[in-house]
């Protein structure tokens, strides 16, 4: 069997990993240079061909099925990679040079450009990395940033952004201990009356309200507690003492679950939302140190 893809197998591929990259047919098929309608034959004509259902259309979002996530974590690596290697053919005698700026979110930075530093650094000597690493939201372009990493929710309107990475997941926990001295909510309106730990976004003066998901919509909670943090990691050491019920990122606690320093709550109503994003505006030339930067932390993704 030749494996090799065809010329409109390949179309079909980068037109399905542009919807599952940006989440909206509109904004994909502007990247492609396409009209929607076009991108959606073809990431229709794509399904069909694979005989599986890879993304779930409403008339609001998209988001990808099972098979579509699983699909696009084995595809886009190649996919990157064949089109830096392009890239840097086609920029040939072109050597990446200059500062870039960039601003992350802590859970983001971490996770997307700690692994990265060795290689690119080595890779680009005279490229300069200027990181700001804070979960303020920032205007990337007011800040003066070239690039930013963050949550979706977050971005700016007329920003190109691209998903870095899988869906993400808020779960409620709590230890042992202070599960036996107040009791267990079996709502997410039961933590009203609870001890909650709560966070602020960095610069903005009322805390997060905690979101869930039931019947098909968003809801939100406005929990009481003790703690108010601008740092997450600081309200994961306060939930792990027992002071009250904490709110992080699941891969952040998977760890302290599986071994039973913490119990995760009401998790038919925490789901998973798109995660961490990549943004940058939109531009016609774009410098080489930039996009040698991009290219780097979408493959690493």
């Amino acid at each position: 069997m030749d494996i090799l893809l065809a010329g409109h197998d390949y179309n079909q591929l980068r037109a399905f990993i542009a919807v599952a990259e940006f989440l909206s047919f509109s904004r994909a098929a502007d990247s492609l240079g396409v009209s929607p309608s076009a991108l959606s034959q073809m990431v229709r004509n794509f399904e069909e061909r694979v005989e599986t259902r890879l993304l779930h259309r409403t008339t609001r979002n998209v988001s990808l099925t099972e098979a579509g996530e699983n699909l696009l974590q084995r595809v886009r690596p190649a996919a990157f990679e064949l089109g830096h290697a392009v890239a840097q053919a086609r920029r040939t005698g072109e050597n990446p040079a200059g500062t870039v700026k960039v601003h992350s979110f802590r859970s983001a930075a971490r996770k997307h450009i700690e692994p990265i530093l060795a290689g690119f650094t080595e890779r680009y000597p005279d490229v300069l990395l200027d990181i700001t690493v804070d979960d303020e939201v920032t205007d990337i372009v007011a800040g003066g940033f070239d690039v930013g990493l963050r949550i979706g929710e977050v971005i700016e309107r007329d920003m190109i952004a691209v998903r870095l990475g899988s869906e993400l997941r808020q779960v409620v926990v709590a230890t042992p201990d202070y599960l036996a001295r107040h009791g267990r909510p079996e709502h997410p309106r039961d933590l009203v009356g609870h001890r909650c730990i709560r966070w602020r976004w960095p610069g903005r003066t009322t805390p997060y309200a905690w979101e869930f998901f039931e019947n098909g919509a968003w809801f939100s909670v406005s929990v009481e507690g003790p703690l108010i943090f601008s740092d997450k990691e600081m309200a994961l050491g306060a939930t792990l003492k027992g002071i009250g019920i904490g709110f992080p990122i699941e891969d952040t606690v998977e760890e302290h679950i599986a071994e039973g320093r913490l119990i995760s709550l009401l998790d038919p109503w925490c789901v998973a939302f798109p995660g961490l994003f990549l943004c940058y505006p939109k531009q016609r030339h774009m410098a080489p140190a930039l996009r040698a930067f991009i290219d780097t932390v979408r493959a690493g993704a």
